[in-house]
């Protein structure tokens, strides 16, 4: 069931209680709270609040033309501004049940962050740090911008829409699935533990296509394309940062230490090449970058030194 007609009466209600006498810091804080659970919540209210503004503009008017009318009867504009609630709370509910296109919402995480998002389908991501994308999902198109970063899709199946998510160059398309997208600049890479998903160039309509099924990882870069084979259960492993924590099987301590910078404000700088070329394995948390570096101290005898922002590690 959607969540939108729920929310634009919420944010009806909020704007009535905030123009009693009583309204108080308190309230405040809590309409403050409300607003940042969700942008949905702000969508709603920002609407809302443009309806109630439009009346007490209308309430000004309608003082100076007719002040006979306005003594007679004090209350009129209330009225006028819940009529106004409604009319645009009505006018969302049919954008949300087929009458347009869902405006996009926009979903950022900070560094080492995470973000856990219900869409109005029932799909549900996992964002993943330093991330940035938009989505349109309503009942009649479901469609995501990935712009930067990482996220994990389960997708609810709906066989007369299909979900599409757009990286840069990359188009990716499911009807019911559980996989993740990373964007690296106009490097993509699409990972499925379950069900199969399109993946093309979405330049041009002779551009390289693939189908990715479970246990696949797609790597793109504009009009290059690779499948590799992998099982469901490395690509499992290779997404463990959705429980905070990174995984590596016989990773380049560079390559581990790039992933490790996605999470952590302290760099973790390889110094030489010799210690760039080590390869290790294991779980990690993903947001420990010191506990990681110590480990490669009593594992590898390799020396460690904090130097400003940044943790050097060199043979």
């Amino acid at each position: 069931m959607n969540a939108a007609p729920d929310i634009e009466h919420h944010a009806a209600a909020w704007l009535v209680r905030r123009e009693q006498p009583e309204w108080s810091a308190a309230d405040q804080a809590a309409l403050t709270d409300w607003l940042g659970e969700d942008p949905a919540h702000k969508a709603a209210y920002w609407r809302l609040e443009h309806g109630w503004n439009m009346a007490e503009r209308l309430r000004a008017r309608r003082r100076d033309q007719t002040p006979f009318a306005r003594r007679h009867h004090p209350a009129w504009w209330m009225a006028l501004a819940a009529c106004l609630l409604v009319a645009v709370a009505v006018a969302a509910t049919l954008r949300t049940h087929g009458g347009g296109t869902a405006a996009p919402f926009r979903i950022a995480t900070a560094v080492g962050a995470q973000r856990h998002v219900v869409l109005a389908d029932g799909s549900r991501l996992v964002v993943n740090t330093d991330s940035l994308l938009r989505t349109a999902v309503d009942r009649t198109s479901r469609t995501v911008w990935l712009d930067r970063g990482e996220a994990f899709f389960e997708v609810a199946h709906d066989a007369r829409h299909p979900f599409v998510i757009r990286a840069g160059d990359q188009r990716v398309t499911v009807l019911g699935t559980r996989f993740a997208v990373r964007r690296d600049g106009d490097a993509v890479r699409v990972s499925v533990i379950e069900g199969r998903v399109r993946v093309e160039d979405a330049t041009s309509d002779r551009g390289t296509a693939a189908i990715v099924t479970a246990g696949d990882v797609a790597v793109a870069r504009g009009t290059s394309l690779l499948v590799i084979d992998r099982s469901p259960a490395v690509v499992e492993g290779a997404l463990s940062w959705r429980t905070g924590m990174l995984t590596f099987d016989r990773t380049t301590l560079a390559d581990a230490a790039a992933e490790f910078n996605r999470y952590n404000r302290q760099r973790l700088t390889i110094a030489d090449e010799r210690a760039a070329r080590l390869r290790i394995g294991g779980s990690f948390e993903a947001t420990n970058v010191a506990a990681f570096a110590r480990l490669l101290r009593s594992a590898f005898g390799l020396q460690v030194r904090e130097q400003g922002d940044a943790i050097v590690v060199e043979s």
